[in-house]
């Protein structure tokens, strides 16, 4: 089972190489980059070139670890107790399972995605330690040991917004995505538009690198933005000459809405734009 990549994914060799080395180790996959990269897109691509299931747990600033095993409604048996309903005596019903549980319990070799584990409260890696390193945990409700029939490809994604605790990451493997490279993003856009003007391409690739090296911009565009950007230039048919100019001071670019998400950013290309237009004329 090696992992190469697929037709709709570019995956750079250090990435495969990072793939290949957490699923022969079986150890989770932690990876990092910036917003964009293609992080949470991984997991399901590993997931279609190997034909396994995914199982996606996205992760929330309210997440609790429990959550992933399984959760006891008490609140429901109280309810139907005061009902009479005969499910009351059977604790089970009341038991929801988790995405580690389904993980563990499927009878084929799931990829496991934990999305973005860096928004929960910081013990949440923590209290997830000893599940990743067993396999397996317990029920007290039930008394019943739930165990991993095989190890979980496991992926696990960080925007970097904290720090993990080093126990955790002594678990992992850790792989961080560089932002593609202009050759890099080349084979990203060919595999999303085979059809497009390579003219085209080369002159938006160019405001695209100017516009990520502006200082003081806030959000920088990502791979996936630079991909609307393409798409709306093409459906609507954007003169190459309106894309002419590579210095991103001398003017906003067209459709800049699909590239700068933020106002400080717009107003930053508005004020860049009017002083190359007053130097102009000076």
């Amino acid at each position: 089972m090696r992992f190469e990549g697929t037709q709709s994914y570019v995956a750079t060799d250090d990435l495969k190489v990072a793939v290949n080395a957490a699923v022969t180790l079986r150890r989770p996959l932690l990876v990092k980059g910036e917003p964009g990269t293609g992080k949470t897109v991984l997991a399901q691509e590993i997931a279609q070139a190997v034909d396994a299931p995914l199982i996606e747990w996205g992760v929330k600033s309210t997440t609790k670890a429990q959550q992933g095993l399984y959760e006891y409604d008490a609140v429901a048996r109280l309810r139907d107790g005061q009902l009479g309903d005969e499910r009351v005596h059977d604790i089970s019903n009341y038991i929801r399972r988790g995405k580690l549980w389904d993980a563990f319990a499927s009878e084929r070799l799931p990829v496991l995605l934990i999305d973005e584990i860096d928004k929960a409260d910081i013990e949440f890696p923590n209290d997830l330690l000893q599940e990743l390193d067993r396999m397996e945990f317990h029920v007290y409700e039930t008394g019943e040991t739930v165990r991993a029939r095989e190890r979980p490809i496991v992926v696990i994604t960080s925007n970097n917004e904290k720090d993990l605790p080093d126990a955790f990451l002594r678990r992992c493997f850790f792989h961080y995505i560089k932002f593609p490279d202009r050759e890099t993003m080349q084979s990203i856009i060919d595999v999303h538009f085979p059809d497009i003007q390579k003219l085209l391409v080369s002159r938006a690739m160019d405001i695209f690198y100017d516009i990520r090296d502006v200082p003081g911009l806030k959000k920088k565009p990502s791979t996936s933005e630079l991909l609307d950007w393409l798409k709306l230039l093409m459906h609507e048919d954007m003169p190459l000459d309106v894309l002419q100019s590579q210095d991103p001071g001398k003017a906003i670019p067209p459709l800049h809405g699909a590239l700068l998400k933020n106002e400080q950013d717009v107003m930053l290309f508005e004020r860049l734009a009017f002083m190359s237009r007053r130097q102009g004329k000076g």
